[in-house]
């Protein structure tokens, strides 16, 4: 039997930096979206084939996993990061799609990790609060991935409502949605420049925020 989960991508009106350092944010999430089709397989495998690089990626639960420094790195990390809370996944195929532009600063990754976090906990009949899978999701792009980001992304990409912003207090996970007035809409402009937060200055941007 397939399940088809779906991900948003995210912008923010307030606060860049903030998450990390414990601080309030207020994104919005977009109508871009990441799709994960799943499927149970017998063993304990994952079979994972993404629609925009035109590649799949086998990987075997039992085994130790390393990152592969490609887009395998995030759905991966998130199955590593639920097994190393206790949570047993069963084998799967997930074939991934993404309306998210990669690179554009909008989330692409956090809706990758949303939706096989979404994907994966249902095929394996697990239970998972919204705000830990919010957590595992940061921590699979904390440590598999390699980029220290806070978790307002993940956050939005399970909270988020249409039409409304989303207030999160990052220390508490405390928020509130709040509708967007009718008369305003949102405008995204693709400024062409683009980005990957493991290889950019995001990392050492978080660490002078530590060091101050």
């Amino acid at each position: 039997m397939q399940r088809l989960f779906r991900a948003p991508g995210r912008v923010n009106l307030i606060g860049e930096h903030t998450d990390y350092n414990d601080g309030f944010v207020m994104p919005v999430a977009l109508g871009f979206s990441t799709w994960a089709k799943i499927s149970p397989l017998e063993n304990r495998k994952l079979q994972i084939y993404s629609e925009n690089f035109g590649e799949e990626v086998e990987v075997n639960l039992d085994e130790r996993l390393a990152p592969r420094g490609d887009w395998s790195d995030y759905p991966v990390g998130v199955a590593v990061e639920l097994e190393k809370a206790g949570h047993r996944l069963r084998g799967a195929r997930l074939e991934i799609r993404g309306e998210v532009p990669i690179g554009s600063g909008l989330s692409s990754s956090a809706a990758v990790e949303v939706a096989t976090a979404c994907a994966l906990v249902a095929i394996s009949d697990l239970q998972v609060d919204k705000r830990e899978l919010a957590r595992l999701c940061r921590r699979a792009e904390n440590e598999f991935v390699g980029a220290r980001v806070g978790i307002m992304d993940q956050f939005v990409s399970l909270f988020g409502e249409a039409h409304k912003a989303l207030l999160l207090d990052c220390r508490s996970l405390e928020f509130r949605l709040l509708p967007l007035p009718d008369n305003v809409r949102l405008i995204i402009c693709n400024t062409m420049v683009k980005h990957a937060l493991a290889s950019s200055a995001y990392n050492e941007r978080r660490a002078q925020c530590e060091a101050a």
